[in-house]
């Protein structure tokens, strides 16, 4: 049984003049415990919507989403929160760390909402974590105190605190250099594997996305596999693939394939 398993799912909003928008047109995906899953796409692609989904943010219009085995359309609104908060780490391309509040309060800040021993020990707890990703000498830093980089890791231990099942990483290199973006992806990586959490990536950037075990792209709302590597780059608004023929690794864009750069992005059929 998989972690996570969106079967058809779609998101559709209705627009002020009653045109209906179509986000997600049928994405099917399942992630299991320990793996690591990267969707990449053009802005507008609806890959931050179909991260809402995924984290009980957001519910599928028609289709259906298991959360280890359980339809969420049979969870109430209270626990779907509950598990939101306990079972799922945000880490996002912004910090959104709190002004005016040490790197330490910052990550203690989930724990608040915990209960038992998560909540009495949580500023043990935030310390640990913090040390955990190369900050246990920043406790009492501020923000603003902090390198990019820093600030990063600083939202990962608040994601992280409360022990996720379950990392969701939107754009989460998009702020950072090359360098610090390798560097935040490898602690991710490290910590997921450690864990035994799911990490699904959210990303643009083809590099990042190759670490992955699986790699997705979305486009009109449509979810196909495809499979990268570090050399992989954007040909208008289609990543060039890894294909293998005959043991000889090969790069591709699928026939035909458009090149513009427009915003009206064109789907890839397998």
């Amino acid at each position: 049984m998989s972690l996570l398993e969106l079967t058809d799912v779609t998101r559709s909003v209705v627009l002020p003049d009653d045109r209906v928008l179509h986000i997600l047109r049928g994405v099917t995906v399942a992630v299991d415990a320990g793996e690591h899953v990267a969707i990449v796409g053009r802005s507008g692609t609806g890959k931050s919507t179909l991260l809402n989904i995924l984290g009980l943010l957001d519910a599928p219009t028609t289709g259906e989403y298991l959360l280890e085995g359980v339809p969420i359309q049979r969870l109430s609104s209270r626990t779907r929160t509950v598990r939101r908060g306990r079972d799922f780490g945000f880490v996002f391309q912004q910090f959104n760390l709190l002004p005016g509040r040490t790197a330490l309060e910052n990550v203690t800040a989930p724990l608040l909402y915990a209960r038992g021993k998560q909540f009495w020990a949580r500023t043990r707890l935030a310390a640990e974590m913090l040390d955990r990703v190369g900050l246990g000498d920043r406790l009492e830093t501020m923000p603003e105190k902090l390198s990019g980089g820093e600030q990063q890791r600083v939202a990962i231990a608040r994601a992280l605190v409360r022990g996720p099942r379950v990392i969701l990483a939107d754009e989460p290199t998009g702020a950072l250099d090359v360098e610090t973006g390798g560097e935040v992806m490898d602690l991710l990586d490290d910590i997921a594997s450690q864990t035994g959490a799911a990490l699904v990536t959210i990303t643009h950037d083809l590099a990042v996305a190759a670490r992955a075990e699986r790699q997705y792209r979305l486009a009109e709302g449509v979810l196909v596999p495809i499979t990268l590597d570090t050399g992989s780059h954007w040909v208008g608004d289609v990543p060039t693939q890894v294909a293998d023929r005959g043991g000889a690794i090969e790069r591709r864009v699928l026939p035909g394939t458009p090149t513009s750069t427009d915003d009206d992005v064109q789907g890839v059929h397998a």
